[in-house]
């Protein structure tokens, strides 16, 4: 019992950081990432090291994600 609500409160926690990862991505017209200067990057140089390795993180998290819903599928059955 107690590791579900471990596992619950990881799966909350990376569920609420994947959201806030995603939305920091610019996506055609820009996006939050432009209030932090992504936009200058990407119009200058294309893909930036800031953008590749928030890509790398959100990618990990999506993962970290799926890890935990599988295992909390597992466990509440």
């Amino acid at each position: 019992m107690l590791l579900t609500v471990i596992i619950i409160v990881i799966h909350i926690a990376v569920s609420l950081l994947l959201i806030g990862m995603v939305l920091l991505h610019s996506g055609k017209g820009g996006g939050l990432s432009d209030m932090f200067g992504g936009g200058v990057g990407q119009a200058a140089a294309g893909s930036t090291v800031a953008e590749r390795n928030l890509d790398r993180a959100t990618i990990a998290c999506a993962i970290c994600f799926s890890f935990t819903t599988i295992i909390l599928t597992i466990r509440l059955q």
